[in-house]
């Protein structure tokens, strides 16, 4: 798995390759969530 950063239970990981926009994905306990690099948004899933 390509983690960029583990710290707090978050894990941050992003793929080469994927579909746009850029985005990185966020793991938390249950939690999964892709967010949006330019502004920071969540564009799938859920965070506490």
């Amino acid at each position: 798995m390509p983690e960029i950063s583990r710290f707090l239970g978050i894990i941050i990981v992003m793929y080469f390759d994927e579909h746009n926009p850029p985005h990185f994905h966020v793991q938390y306990n249950e939690y999964r969530a892709s967010m949006d690099i330019k502004n920071l948004n969540i564009t799938v899933g859920l965070l506490p």
